[in-house]
């Protein structure tokens, strides 16, 4: 249910000596730790990288291809692999955080904004009437 805001100074615009009008209302949210996702996918592809490097250093290379090309060859689907690893990684704690999120209630404060001087003032009305009009030049004459 929205409240208004007393009008106190705690709520003031700075430089304006009128306080902001708002609304407070509670509203209940989950709080959980939730893992960055393009850090395990980074992590993943560096950690698919290390072992491809570990497993083409291993075996005999072919003179005829050389080893970086070799290990550039077999780094495409070792990066992948671990992007992959890393995506479920992070997919399996991701589940595992919402599980532990917490409920809280929080208070949601939203501000109007303070009308400037340009918008409260009063625009001059229209003269209709060119005889009402001082600036006028006389009609009559």
């Amino acid at each position: 249910m929205p409240v208004e805001t007393p009008p106190d100074g705690a709520a003031q615009h700075p430089g304006e000596g009128t306080p902001a009008i708002g609304t407070v209302a509670d509203a209940e949210v989950r709080i959980r730790r939730a893992p960055r996702y393009p850090i395990f996918l980074i992590l993943g592809g560096g950690l698919g990288a290390v072992v491809t490097f570990v497993l083409t250093a291993l075996f005999p290379v072919d003179p005829a291809v050389g080893f970086g090309a070799l290990f550039g060859y077999f780094a495409i689907y070792g990066v992948s692999a671990g992007v992959l690893v890393g995506a479920l990684v992070a997919i399996v704690l991701d589940r595992a955080s919402s599980r532990r999120a917490k409920s809280v209630v929080v208070e949601h404060t939203t501000v109007d904004p303070v009308p400037s001087a340009d918008d409260t003032a009063v625009a001059e009305p229209a003269v209709d009437d060119p005889a009402a009009d001082p600036a006028a030049p006389d009609a009559a004459s």
